[in-house]
């Protein structure tokens, strides 16, 4: 067997180097997660995004060059779970900033961890609705109400097997989180209106 030595070393060589990329592929999808969470809780502080950003931004590109060379890693679930992040990310901003949404080629991810990303873009914005309700801001608590409803109705479109894409957990949240608030809202509407009702009786009294 003298070809044993030389077939048996190739192959290793070549498993120790997928080894190699898989952990700095790990390592830049941990960093993914990292940034993006930090940026979702600054944006619930008012804090501008920023150079964060633009470092999540590099990190993502770092990443998409380790999956050009390693296209096998691109369904690993921790890359996945990255790029859903990120998307979330990206969702979260648009939706707040300008009441709609990127899309997958904007935002530069696949169709699935987009499409979970919007699933848990439903409960971001019920944090978000809830501050507002905090701060009497019911008017606009009602608008983010108004995207969670759209964004619900959007996921409900798609009913396929986990294997494409492992969204029914994420509608069962989401269409959850969304009775929660919507009944939250509809109490904290009549308040304000009751609460204005009396201030002008007050004032023509």
């Amino acid at each position: 067997m003298k070809n044993l030595e030389e077939v048996i070393s190739k192959i290793e060589s070549e498993l120790d180097e997928k080894d190699q990329v898989r952990e700095i592929a790990l390592k830049s999808s941990r960093a993914v997660v990292r940034l993006s969470g930090a940026i979702l809780r600054g944006l619930h502080r008012n804090e501008q995004a920023g150079d964060q950003l633009n470092v999540l931004k590099d990190e993502v590109n770092r990443l998409y060059s380790l999956l050009a060379e390693h296209p096998e890693l691109e369904h690993a679930g921790y890359v996945t779970s990255a790029f859903q992040e990120y998307a979330e990310v990206g969702l979260i901003m648009s939706l707040l900033e300008k009441g709609d949404v990127p899309s997958p080629e904007e935002l530069e991810v696949g169709s699935a961890p987009y499409l979970m990303g919007l699933g848990d873009s439903v409960g971001e914005l019920r944090r978000f609705c809830l501050e507002e309700l905090k701060s009497g801001r019911v008017g606009r608590a009602n608008e983010i109400l108004d995207m969670m409803e759209e964004l619900l109705t959007a996921l409900m479109r798609f009913d396929y097997p986990d294997a494409i894409v492992p969204l029914r957990h994420k509608q069962d949240v989401a269409r959850s989180l969304l009775e929660k608030t919507r009944g939250e809202v509809a109490v904290a509407t009549s308040a304000n209106t009751l609460h204005k009702k009396i201030e002008e009786v007050l004032r023509k009294s």
